[in-house]
């Protein structure tokens, strides 16, 4: 577990106000980016988040730090960006937090919350680590996640503990695959296709298999919002739904477009706060929720937290945004391949550092219906060193006009941006060779551990959904006992 740094050691106690502190529920879902009813995807079954949005705050521009999973959700537990906190690449190729990182739930946990994390996490080969008193990650479908976290609510009532928790649920459902035998897939038909990708037989086939594990889940998170009015506890709770990054198709996951990095956001503030329901359409980073969440709570941030704090402009509509822009990054996923972008509501800016094609697939993309629908002279064809979109004209950013003279002072403008904030964040990419040997290096071994598995078992890591096949699953422990 983190070290515990004296500002929070000297921070409030869970029980020291008179006021009881209040619960926070943090349900999150894999590789959804904004695919949901509530976010204007039409022919998603998605009622139960879609309820959860019309009670609470729905954040429509909220971006991940990066556009897969371990640096993005690394961000949202730390507050850090992944340069800083040491997750610039996937958990399973080996890389973990910097020994000086504080996570949320360690800070929570210092201040006397009962913390807890049932299923999915993507940030340590060791989730014990992570900082939470309870852990149990020993399978990730959302029916053993809500049922375990329905169970533990009933417990945390009946034995009329006065701690406040924070209780984490992460679920595997919208990861690839989308097995037919597990969800009841949508007509093809009745998909409607984004716009970013083509309007074929197979990518509305992925499609479909997607909307299935939507409703799925979507269903499980019904159940557990029910659990939490049942007890009472939906007055004294934060719930907090989010995805870690963007939808896994062509063009989206892996990418520092608007698809690869914007993500649904949902926070229902505690019945008892009588909060107005309504959009937020101010820019919101993944590093802000943390020192978001804690100023909500009362708990002072620990040192070297990135990100801004929204409490204030969630709780009372303030007209003055709290940012211009947000930052994303990319350096490992399955290659070395180095972006860093800047957004704000009417632009965004890339800038590869690398000679690269135009899209480098994950391997869960790259042997997916979609992929085969794709142009491969426009995959194949050589990625421009800067890109820039208009935002307000170009929503799916497919016109560069980096090279444009009548953007060029906009061009200069948010380069100055981003290279003050990596200068600032002391954000330092690897050269072509350093970062090419890393990447041979995990996939390397990342083959290796792959050949020696059962034949029925899938390749992928990240695929598992049960801890002891996705080897990130470590122990369950509970108040520091760990239970075998």
């Amino acid at each position: 577990m983190p070290t515990p740094h004296s500002d929070i050691a000297a921070g409030p106690d869970a029980q020291s106000s008179a006021a009881p502190r209040e619960n926070v529920l943090l349900i999150h879902w894999h590789d959804l980016g904004r695919h949901l009813n509530c976010y204007g995807i039409d022919g998603v079954e998605s009622p139960n988040l879609d309820a959860l949005a019309a009670e609470g705050i729905l954040l429509t521009d909220a971006h991940s730090t990066a556009p897969l999973c371990s640096p993005a959700r690394g961000s949202v537990f730390t507050g850090r960006y992944p340069h800083r906190n040491g997750l610039v690449g996937l958990a399973h190729h080996g890389f973990e937090y910097r020994s000086d990182v504080r996570t949320l739930p360690a800070v929570l946990t210092e201040v006397g919350y009962r913390t807890v994390l049932f299923g999915m996490q993507h940030e340590s080969a060791d989730p014990t680590s992570l900082g939470f008193e309870t852990v149990d990650v020993s399978d990730s479908l959302c029916d053993y996640v809500v049922a375990r976290s329905q169970d533990w609510l009933r417990d945390h009532v009946h034995a009329s503990d006065e701690r406040p928790f924070l209780l984490t649920a992460g679920f595997f459902e919208t990861h690839r695959p989308y097995p037919a035998e597990q969800y009841k897939h949508a007509e093809p038909a009745s998909v409607t296709v984004p716009s970013f990708l083509p309007d074929t037989a197979d990518v509305r086939e992925d499609l479909a298999g997607l909307h299935g594990s939507i409703t799925q889940a979507d269903a499980a998170v019904g159940r557990l919002l029910d659990t939490l009015a049942e007890l009472g506890l939906d007055e004294t709770t934060w719930v907090v739904f989010f995805t870690d990054h963007g939808l896994a198709f062509p063009r989206a996951k892996s990418t520092l477009y608007s698809e690869g990095t914007g993500i649904a956001f949902i926070i229902r503030p505690p019945g008892r706060r009588d909060v107005t329901p309504r959009s937020y359409d101010d820019l919101f980073s993944g590093v802000d929720l943390t020192p978001t969440l804690l100023e909500l709570l009362s708990v002072p941030s620990p040192s070297g937290v990135d990100g801004t704090s929204h409490a204030a402009s969630l709780l009372d509509d303030f007209e003055n945004s709290v940012r211009t822009e947000v930052f994303t990054e990319k350096t490992y996923h399955d290659a070395f391949d180095p972006i860093r972008a800047v957004r704000t509501k009417d632009f965004s800016f890339i800038e590869n550092y690398a000679e690269r094609p135009g899209l480098l697939l994950p391997l869960d993309i790259a042997d997916s219906p979609s992929a085969r629908s794709l142009d491969a002279d426009q995959i194949g064809r050589p990625r421009p060193r800067h890109e820039l979109y208009d935002l307000r004209s170009d929503p799916d950013e497919l016109t560069n006009l980096a090279d444009d003279p009548a953007y060029a002072e906009v061009r200069d403008r948010l380069q100055r941006t981003l290279d003050d904030w990596r200068s600032e964040t002391d954000d330092v990419i690897p050269d072509e060779h350093e970062g090419n040997a890393v990447a041979e290096q995990f996939m390397a071994d990342f083959y290796a551990k792959a050949a020696t598995k059962k034949p029925d078992e899938d390749k992928l890591p990240s695929r598992r959904p049960r801890g002891e096949r996705r080897e990130l699953h470590g122990e369950i422990s509970t108040g520091g006992d760990r239970e075998h």
